[in-house]
């Protein structure tokens, strides 16, 4: 699984990517009900005991949900999204990569809150 696979395992797995083991279970990608990201991040984010500015911030994003924040994440990260500008300018592939997990958050069933631009 990639980074993008694991943003999704946490937000729509709720931390927990074998919580659907069952092959009548319906895709992670396609949840049954709309899932509340802010809710879930929110929560995810305290139990850093970091103030995570995760709604504007792609690197906090990841903090918050565990992963690996680096550089080189977040440029693999890129990749998997198919980011074509210079990933060596990071604050405008960091911008770039955190429009892009809102937008598909969103687009699999994520409610965001209106604060948050897609």
């Amino acid at each position: 699984m990639g980074i993008f696979g694991s943003i999704m395992g946490a937000i729509f797995g709720h931390g927990s990517p074998q919580a659907s083991a069952s092959p009548a279970a319906a895709p992670a990608a396609a949840p049954a009900q709309p899932v509340d990201v802010a809710a879930i991040v929110d929560k995810a984010a305290a139990a850093t005991g970091e103030k995570l500015a995760w709604r504007t911030s792609i690197v906090d994003l990841m903090k918050a949900l565990g992963l690996d924040s680096s550089l080189t994440a977040r440029k693999e990260l890129a990749k998997e999204l198919n980011y074509t500008g210079d990933t060596n300018d990071s604050a405008t592939m960091n911008i770039w990569l955190h429009k892009q997990i809102m937008g598909k958050l969103a687009a699999n069933g994520g409610t965001l809150p209106a604060d948050i631009k897609t």
